[in-house]
C-alpha cells in the first residue's frame, strides 16, 4: 500500500529570517514584514508565516484611543456669585518663526472675569495644575470647574487634585463646544483682539500683551451680557462677595496688571494688515 507521510516542516530558517526582519525595523507590522521577506526570497506562505508571527509574540499593541465616560448633558447655568463656577479651555496659535505654542484660559462665569490666561509651549496636566493652585491661593477657591475633555483635564492627577481639594468637575459632551460657551465666547474675543492682532517674535511678548489685554478686558471693556458694564464694574456692583470680603468690596481679588507700567514698549509688536 502506499500512503502519503507528512514531511516535518522545520520553521527555524524561517523564524530566524523572521526575527531578524523584525529586529531591524521594529515598527514594521505582519504586513510589511511578510512582503519584505517575500521579497528577499521567502517562499512561506502567508498562512504559515502568520501562524510563526504570533508564536514569536511578535503582534505589536495597538494603541486605543482612551475612552471618555459617558457625558451628561449639563446646561449653563449662570451662578448667583463669583466664584462658584470656573470655565476653562486651551487655545492654540504659532509665533512669526513658526514655534507652536498654548494658552490655558481661565475665567469666573459670573462675571465673565479673566482670571488666568497662561501661556507656553506645553502645558500638561501637572502645570495646569500649579497654575490653579497659585490662581486660588489669591482669588478663592470655586465650587466647580467647567471643561471639556483634553487630556489635560481627564488625567487621573487632575482628578485627584480636584477630590484632595472638594472641587466638582463638569465635564461637557464630547464634540460639543457650545456646553462650555462662556469661554468658548471669551477665547474667541481674546483671539480677535489679541492673537490674530498682532504677530508676535517670542513668548515673552504674548505673555505681556496677554497680561495688558486682561487689564484692559477686566477693567474698560464693557461687556453685552453685563449691564453694559466691565467685568470689575459689574463684580462690584452685583457681586455677593465671600464673608472674608464683605468689610469691603473694593478689595475683592482680581488682576492687578497696570498697562502703564509695562517695560517692552507697544513698537516691538507687529499689527496684522487688514
Amino acid at each position: 500500500m502506499y500512503r502519503y507521510v507528512p514531511k516535518e516542516k522545520n520553521d527555524a530558517e524561517v523564524i530566524e529570517h523572521m526575527m531578524r526582519v523584525a529586529e531591524s525595523e521594529a515598527q514594521w507590522g505582519f504586513s510589511l514584514i511578510r512582503i519584505h521577506m517575500r521579497n528577499e526570497g521567502c517562499k512561506a506562505n502567508k498562512k504559515r508565516l502568520h501562524r510563526i508571527y504570533k508564536e514569536c509574540k511578535l503582534p505589536q499593541r495597538k494603541r486605543t484611543k482612551r475612552r471618555v465616560p459617558e457625558r451628561v448633558k449639563d446646561p449653563i447655568v449662570l451662578p448667583i456669585g463669583p466664584n462658584i463656577t470656573w470655565s476653562m479651555d486651551f487655545m492654540h496659535d504659532a509665533l512669526v518663526t513658526g514655534r507652536k505654542y498654548r494658552t490655558f484660559n481661565v475665567m469666573d462665569d459670573f462675571n465673565r472675569e479673566a482670571l488666568c490666561i497662561a501661556v507656553d509651549t506645553s502645558l500638561p496636566a501637572p502645570r495646569v495644575i500649579r497654575e490653579l493652585e497659585q490662581l486660588i491661593e489669591w482669588r478663592g477657591k470655586p465650587e466647580r470647574l467647567r471643561m471639556d475633555n483634553g487630556p489635560e483635564f481627564i488625567a487621573q492627577a487632575m482628578k485627584e487634585w480636584a477630590a484632595t481639594n472638594g472641587i466638582e468637575f463638569t465635564y461637557i459632551q464630547p464634540g460639543r463646544p457650545m456646553q462650555n460657551g462662556l469661554i468658548e465666547r471669551f477665547n474667541r474675543t481674546y483671539r480677535t483682539e489679541v492673537l490674530d492682532a498682532w504677530i508676535f517674535e517670542s513668548l515673552e511678548q504674548v505673555r505681556q500683551m496677554t497680561q495688558e489685554w486682561m487689564w484692559r478686558y477686566n477693567h474698560v471693556r464693557p461687556h453685552a451680557s453685563l449691564l453694559r458694564l466691565s467685568p470689575r464694574a459689574f463684580l462690584l456692583k452685583c457681586g455677593q462677595l465671600p464673608a472674608h470680603y464683605a468689610g469691603s468690596r473694593a478689595e475683592f481679588p482680581t488682576v492687578q496688571q497696570d498697562i502703564h507700567n509695562t517695560t517692552t514698549p507697544r513698537s516691538t509688536f507687529t499689527m496684522h494688515c487688514a
